[in-house]
């Protein structure tokens, strides 16, 4: 039998100077000395004979052999996880997991989708942890490529090569306004559409740019509109909403996060020139990640809600 050299220690420290970018911030984040950490990493990289990382003053870099060894550090820590919790009840298992979300879905989604994969089993469990963030979809995918978060669920495709992407929900994008804002006035005393002139004239209300609704909008108006001629920027959907209810400016909005308002007549959808539009989310994973028996049963859980339609919470 062949003798290991490395140590999970040194794999654990590895990934945290990773994740930092210096020792010493590793050092204070896994409760070590700013040499033994230095030490540590020394001894790795003399037991691989590979340099891990490129020195940039006091920074710390990962180079192409800390990039390779980086996903299967992370399996081999998760595995060692899952040794130490082979001894805990299921129910406390499947609680242990680091979700985000783009910021849509995870104000208007993710909540009903915690409620099915926890059921009651959190009121029988002696404790339990759960881990959410929620962001826009570029900083999600950024995490989940990263291996701070198990999964993300985004609302537009991602750009980061590390990643698996899984289509999951269809969502509509309607034109929203208050039902006293010009346009709407416009609209209904003429009973035509709005025309793209009038809509090209109006202040839009935007996401920031990295944001999975502005990246969907922009593709969704900006071809036939040709830019904004004004524009607010703001950075969560829901500012977007109230501002739109409060006379601001036109919006294109995720059908999540409009219905309430449009029920209660306090935004009107838009009847325009512009085609029907649907964008689709998914669910992204790092294409070397150690499927847990939990990740295993949150993504039963969103493969089986992902018929339930388009703009429905599932």
């Amino acid at each position: 039998m062949d003798v290991l050299r490395l140590t999970l220690r040194q794999l654990q420290i590895f990934m945290a100077v990773a994740r930092t970018g210096s020792t010493a911030s590793a050092a204070d984040a896994i409760a070590l000395s700013q040499s033994a950490t230095s030490s540590a990493i020394n001894e790795l990289e003399r037991v691989l004979s590979l340099r891990l990382f490129d020195r940039s003053g006091r920074r710390l870099v990962l180079n192409d052999n800390g990039r390779a060894l980086l996903p299967r550090a992370q399996a081999l820590l998760e595995g060692a996880l899952d040794v130490e919790r082979m001894g805990l009840a299921p129910e406390e298992q499947l609680q242990m997991l680091r979700i985000g979300a783009s910021t849509t879905l995870g104000n208007h989604v993710l909540p009903r989708l915690l409620a099915d994969y926890l059921g009651e089993r959190h009121a029988h469990a002696a404790s339990w942890h759960a881990r959410v963030a929620i962001n826009n979809s570029a900083e999600i995918c950024a995490r989940v490529a990263a291996f701070e978060l198990d999964i993300g669920l985004i609302e537009g495709p991602s750009h980061e090569p590390a990643l698996q992407i899984h289509p999951w929900l269809r969502d509509e994008l309607v034109l929203v306004a208050s039902p006293t804002h010009a346009t709407v006035r416009t609209s209904q005393s003429t009973r035509k559409p709005l025309s793209i002139d009038a809509l090209r004239q109006a202040v839009w209300l935007v996401r920031e740019e990295g944001s999975g609704t502005r990246e969907a909008s922009d593709a969704a108006v900006l071809p036939h509109l040709g830019g904004f001629q004004r524009s607010i920027e703001l950075g969560s959907s829901e500012a977007i909403r109230s501002a739109a209810a409060l006379g601001l400016g036109i919006a294109c909005l995720s059908r999540f996060v409009i219905d309430d308002y449009v029920r209660d007549t306090r935004l009107k959808i838009l009847d325009t020139e512009m085609p029907h539009t649907e964008r689709q989310c998914y669910w992204v994973v790092h294409k070397d990640k150690h499927f847990t028996p939990a990740l295993k049963a949150f993504v039963a859980l969103l493969e089986s809600s992902s018929g339930r339609g388009a703009a429905r919470a599932p």
